[in-house]
């Protein structure tokens, strides 16, 4: 795994500026973020999701119906290759995977609070006041390694993560290559990213 740690190194130090900023607007529904590194043959990617994207809800799950969709959601983002598609020709099978819902139920400075459904407790300028059941924020986290055997044909991604999830408008995304890192900003209406002369 040569450089592989290095570069995780910088798409994990990369977005630390962001994460500041993402806790501060934090958790604008419909926008998720996606970070990929390109080392070698390997494709590292780790997804942040809130759960309104991927479920529809962002309250703790206690009835039978949203733990189903939460272990269906886990199951789905478990699987890259059947969310974010690339290139048969590139030959790249899922080293390792992991998806997880992470709930952000304490109060985070900066974190301000959501006037979404099933979020009446919250007031805007903080998650002092919470209802029974409605304290919590959630988010999935999934993380990715993928070994391709022939990277070079890794010229795009088509974003099936658009179509799985209707919650979901919007990834922003941030691409990590041995020549540097580019910001992108996919949105439903245009579900594919476009990585030539970028490898």
């Amino acid at each position: 795994m040569k450089q592989i740690l290095p570069l995780i190194l910088v798409i994990c130090a990369a977005p630390a500026v962001a994460q500041q900023t993402r806790q501060l607007d934090a958790h604008e529904h419909g926008v998720g973020e996606l970070q990929i590194a390109f080392d070698g043959n390997q494709v590292v990617m780790e997804l942040h999701a809130p759960g309104a994207d991927i479920v529809g809800f962002e309250y703790e799950a206690e009835s039978a119906e949203d733990l189903a969709a939460i272990d269906a959601a886990i199951a789905l983002l478990a699987k890259p290759q059947e969310i974010f598609v690339l290139p048969t020709a590139a030959g790249c099978a899922v080293t390792r995977a992991s998806a997880m819902l992470e709930s952000e139920d304490h109060d985070e400075d900066g974190h301000e609070g959501h006037d979404e459904d099933g979020h009446e407790g919250h007031d805007e300028d903080g998650h002092e006041d919470h209802d029974e059941g409605e304290e919590s924020h959630t988010e999935f986290h999934a993380e990715y390694l993928l070994t391709c055997s022939n990277p070079d044909a890794i010229t795009d991604i088509e974003f099936a993560y658009f179509d799985l999830f209707e919650g979901a408008r919007e990834l922003e995304v941030q691409v990590v290559t041995s020549s540097g890192a580019m910001a992108f900003e996919i949105e439903r209406d245009d579900p594919s990213l476009d990585l030539r002369g970028m490898l």
